[in-house]
């Protein structure tokens, strides 16, 4: 799978928020399905959402990569999956 092209088409396609607030939010709200960390999230994030009950996939690079993979030109450090669309992003391997 090309985590860039499935980042992007569930942007497109379905529902995903960016940053930690957004998070916290989603978990909630029982509506997040995976949470995206970028390798230099805050470590208030990663706890925040490690005891939550979502799904955590670790992202290799950093947060100024993560926000690239996204298509955004600012870092993203968080993304949130609540609807993959048409992308297959929800079949990425949890931590």
């Amino acid at each position: 799978m090309d985590l860039n092209k499935s980042l992007r088409l569930a942007i497109e396609t379905g529902k995903v928020c960016m940053g930690s607030n957004e998070a916290q939010k989603a978990i909630n709200a029982n509506s997040a399905k995976l949470i995206i960390l970028s390798s230099n999230c805050p470590e208030d994030s990663v706890k925040m959402v490690r005891e939550s009950e979502t799904p955590v996939h670790s992202f290799k690079g950093n947060n100024a990569i993560l926000g690239a993979a996204c298509g955004r030109p600012f870092p993203v450090s968080t993304v949130t999956i609540i609807d993959g669309g048409n992308s297959d992003v929800l079949t990425l391997k949890t931590d």
